[in-house]
């Protein structure tokens, strides 16, 4: 994939959704909520403060985050849905 996100920008691929409930009840796809867990596929090189030095980024590809509900914007990048969002909608990195 030829996309770097600049600044501090990410790229992230959405994990896929649970099909069944605790209880075992299959959830159609029409009745899924999007999942609000993915992996960073890329990240920008980070922010410039006021001082002009450069503070990277906490987080790195690979690296599974939680997210808003509504954050970032969906692209098509090579045939695949993807999120771009700023570091400030990430929740948190998951261990």
């Amino acid at each position: 994939m030829n996309f770097r996100p600049l600044h501090d920008r990410v790229l992230v691929r959405r994990v896929k959704a649970e099909e069944k409930t605790a209880g075992g009840i299959i959830i159609p796809d029409t009745a899924q909520e999007k999942p609000q867990e993915g992996e960073v596929i890329a990240a920008g090189t980070g922010t410039h403060s006021e001082e002009g030095k450069l503070l990277p980024l906490d987080v790195k590809p690979g690296d599974r985050i939680l997210f808003g509900k509504w954050s970032g914007t969906e692209v098509r990048v090579d045939g695949e849905d993807l999120l771009i969002m700023k570091e400030s909608d990430i929740l948190g990195i998951v261990s």
